[in-house]
């Protein structure tokens, strides 16, 4: 990886230090899998350096990073964190469910995933709250097997598909095929939040 490209990375994502589990989460998974730092950052694209830095919660990967870092680990996101099967718990109270940052704008997380439902074995569905600051994205796109579902809480949010944006306002909803090359980002003055369905579960 170029230098130029190692310091777009860091310039995009730079971040205070101990305000995120995730770097030590994903260290853990990693060493438990037996995976060197230069094994993982190949898997996932991008420089042994900045996979270093994220582990020791120098730096937070974007949301397209990070999807990258858990498919070449093999786990989900939530999975990091230890979350409990989902047959043991039917019901998760507001302001107790678990949440991941992602990428930055400025001072804020750039996306910010409340966890609705935790995963376990059988369950096909997965459903999050994405929070997206101003000028918050995904930061790339990203295809894979699947159905998405999505309903506008909150905001704006510019959703590409396939090519194709569409701005989407409070109240509007959507679907595709998660094969299809998928982005987003924040258009607007105020945080977006949307309530986003996947099956099966990519997180």
């Amino acid at each position: 990886m170029s230098e130029a490209r190692e310091s777009s990375e860091e310039s995009e994502i730079s971040l205070p230090q101990s305000v995120e589990q995730l770097g030590p989460a994903l260290r853990h998974a990693r060493r438990m899998r037996g995976l060197r730092l230069k094994d993982l950052a190949q898997l996932a694209g991008c420089s042994e350096s900045m996979l270093s830095k994220i582990e020791t919660g120098g730096v937070i990967p974007s949301l397209a990073l990070l999807r990258r870092i858990v498919d070449g680990l093999e786990v989900s996101i939530l999975g990091l964190f230890g979350a409990p099967d989902a047959t043991e718990h039917m019901v998760h109270r507001a302001g107790s469910r678990p949440k991941v940052s992602v990428g930055r704008v400025g001072p804020l997380p750039g996306v910010v995933l409340e966890l609705l439902m935790p995963r376990g074995e059988g369950v096909m569905l997965e459903a999050n709250i994405h929070t997206v600051s101003p000028g918050g994205s995904s930061a790339g796109a990203t295809s894979h097997v699947g159905e998405e579902f999505g309903y506008v809480l909150d905001g704006e949010l510019d959703l590409t598909v396939d090519g194709r944006t569409d701005r989407l306002r409070r109240g509007d909803s959507f679907y595709f095929r998660s094969e299809k090359p998928h982005s987003y980002r924040n258009p607007g003055l105020v945080p977006a939040r949307v309530l986003w369905v996947n099956t099966p579960p990519t997180y």
